[in-house]
């Protein structure tokens, strides 16, 4: 999955931009208050999405 897909599809479910991290980005999710972060790959393996989509508590991307 391409690291612009996987944060539009963040957004889309109310999750934030928090900070930058030396080769991480952190996203909030702030109605449950949960954190993770996504690293700045250009690709994103589709398990490290799903897993990051858990972490913030939100539904998982489709698979491409």
């Amino acid at each position: 999955m391409k690291r612009k897909d996987l944060i539009k599809h963040l957004s889309k479910n109310n999750c934030i931009f928090i900070r930058v991290g030396a080769r991480h980005s952190v996203f909030f999710n702030p109605l449950l208050r949960k954190s993770s972060t996504v690293p700045r790959h250009v690709e994103i393996d589709n398990f490290l999405a799903e897993k990051i989509c858990r972490d913030l508590g939100i539904v998982s991307p489709k698979r491409k």
